[in-house]
């Protein structure tokens, strides 16, 4: 499956995402491989599996197997830490943010590719996890790793169509039983 055919499954009423995917599938402020792994990133953060094939499908190409195992690194640790960290951010109990993590993340040291992609993708999962706080950790390095604001930018709006793509995907295949159910 590719990003035209996701789209055509996607019903009229999300018209706007499919223009998003289309125009971020074109986005020229990232590199190929750093908007590759953004989209892989996001779909595996969405969760949903038809979407995850066909963004798979559109831009693995685009990755070394080592970039794409990067992307499943950030996409793995993110989906544990980004828990973690927003407990800690919302629990306003002052101690929880003096208490060491205790949960691995060795692979984050060396993913296998440049640490502002690591750190892009990190995001990516982030924005679609909801985690304020891993949000601001890695934003800062990447501003800190010299991509602009545009650049952030460009991968957290990659997030955010993704995970509306899936979401309302999801959703279509939920109510299509219920309403013929209901007919």
């Amino acid at each position: 499956m590719s990003i035209d055919t996701l789209k055509d499954r996607l019903p009229d009423y999300a018209r706007d995402v499919k223009l998003n995917l289309s125009s971020l599938a074109s986005e020229q402020l990232l590199t190929p491989q750093q908007k590759a792994g953004s989209f892989i990133a996001a779909a595996l953060a969405a969760n949903h599996a038809p979407t995850t094939q066909a963004v798979v499908d559109a831009f693995s190409g685009d990755l070394s197997p080592e970039a794409l195992n990067a992307v499943k690194i950030a996409a793995s640790l993110m989906a544990m830490n980004n828990i973690y960290y927003r407990f800690v951010h919302l629990v306003h109990a002052a101690d929880y943010k003096t208490l060491p993590a205790k949960l691995r993340m060795t692979a984050m040291a060396k993913p296998g590719v440049d640490k502002a992609d690591f750190e892009l993708w990190s995001l990516v999962v982030s924005a679609v996890n909801g985690c304020g706080m891993c949000l601001e950790a890695h934003e800062k390095v990447l501003r800190d790793h010299g991509l602009s604001a545009e650049q952030v930018q460009a991968g957290v709006r990659i997030a955010a169509t993704v995970h509306a793509a899936a979401r309302t995907l999801a959703a279509e295949e939920a109510l299509t039983p219920a309403l013929a159910q209901a007919a």
